[in-house]
């Protein structure tokens, strides 16, 4: 790491993995003030997105004001991450999001976490919560914010929509790229990552999260149809979930009116969990 680079300024890396599936993964961590009693804010980042975007920014900012910790991260192929991104599938990258949460844990006495969870990243929110569940440790997590979550988008918003074209570049090639209005590379989707998609759904029963669940989702979304959230809404029956439709906002949710509800809702909600 170079400390003079003013990108890698305030950067911690974890590595994960074993032989050759080690990664370094990419940290910014933002410790709570000693009289601090709410939970840690940990974001979990969208497919292709990375922690210098708008929201993690502003919710790193908003951290520090509460007094609490914050954690941001890239996920392998993403941002400051090592690894490939075209080996990334749901499986790895909640590998990396657990593995980023013990390291706050043990580094920072993390005991409780606020779990803001983008696009892909409410995917990976659920994902975790289960896994946590597993192990016992459930109440590790005190609430989750899902803003334009897509759980198991793979399998629901990507295969069916797959062109004959695109089924046969996955057959022949292991993947196919599609444009994206979001910068000036094509996104890729591979074999592996919507095979691992399948494992991985959370859309086939209740979930259970054992805590209180923020939805916060554009009804002019191009890419997660709001129905999308109404459907998870569904599934999350037996939990205290409440989802927010914003009437025209889109899928990053990142103009101004969306930031503050953002804020707003993370406060709200580490101020009743603390």
């Amino acid at each position: 790491m170079n400390k003079d680079d003013p990108a890698e300024s305030g950067i911690e890396r974890l590595m994960v993995g074993e032989g050759a599936a080690e990664r370094a993964i990419a940290m910014r961590i933002d410790r709570p003030g000693s009289e601090n009693r709410l939970p840690h804010v940990v974001w979990l980042g969208g497919y292709r997105s990375d922690m210098t975007g708008t929201k993690a920014a502003e919710l790193a900012r908003r951290a520090v004001e509460l007094g609490t910790g914050c954690i941001r991260f890239d996920y392998s192929g993403h941002g400051a991450s090592g690894g490939q991104f075209v080996e990334g599938t749901i499986s790895r990258w909640l590998e990396e999001a657990l593995a980023v949460m013990d390291h706050a844990r043990s580094t920072l006495g993390t005991q409780r976490m606020l779990l803001v969870g983008s696009s892909m990243g409410g995917w990976i929110a659920l994902r975790a919560i289960e896994e946590l569940r597993k192990r016992g440790e459930g109440g590790r997590v005190g609430a989750m914010v899902l803003i334009a979550p897509a759980p198991d988008f793979t399998s629901e918003l990507v295969e069916p929509n797959l062109t004959d074209a695109e089924r046969n570049s996955l057959a022949e090639r292991g993947f196919f790229e599609e444009p994206t209005p979001y910068g000036p590379d094509a996104n890729i989707y591979t074999r592996a990552l919507i095979e691992d998609g399948r494992a991985n759904r959370v859309l086939e029963g209740l979930i259970d999260t054992g805590c209180p669940v923020h939805i916060l989702q554009g009804m002019n979304d191009p890419d997660v149809p709001f129905t999308h959230a109404v459907r998870l809404m569904e599934h999350l029956a037996g939990d205290d979930a409440v989802l927010t439709l914003i009437r025209d906002g889109d899928h990053r949710l990142s103009r101004p009116q969306d930031i503050a509800k953002m804020l707003e809702t993370v406060s709200s909600l580490a101020t009743a969990v603390s």
